[in-house]
């Protein structure tokens, strides 16, 4: 049997895109940079704020986020739930951290992260 490890966003902007989903979930956090990343991103004239892929580690999944030339128009087939017990609260939050609110349902909000992919804010 197969297990789920990881979530591949395509995006504009992996370190910023990763600092607001880091920030967004509870036991998440940005993979840190040894001197031998650093090197290596140093190598491709690039810095860990402007590396091409930038992963987020959780305790069960990580997500990595990745730089892409030409990113895909209108709504994506694909996107997050995340739950909460206090969604107003939440939503409050997350738009303090650049997310923007789409529209209001009686058990979910749904949101666009600061690049615009479509995530929900869900009732626990």
């Amino acid at each position: 049997m197969a297990r789920f490890t990881q979530l591949v966003v395509d995006c504009g902007g992996p370190a910023a895109l990763a600092l607001f989903w880091a920030a967004a979930l509870d036991d998440f956090e940005i993979r840190g940079y040894d001197d031998a990343e650093i090197a290596r991103l140093a190598a491709m004239g690039r810095t860990p704020e402007s590396d091409p892929c930038v992963i987020v580690d959780g305790p069960t999944f990580e997500i990595c986020f990745q730089e892409v030339a030409t990113l895909p128009s209108g709504k994506r087939a694909v996107h997050l739930d995340i739950s909460t017990s206090n969604r107003p609260l939440e939503r409050d939050r997350l738009v303090s951290l650049g997310a923007t609110i789409v529209q209001e349902f009686d058990d979910h909000t749904w949101m666009r992260d600061p690049e615009g992919n479509d995530f929900c804010i869900v009732d626990e």
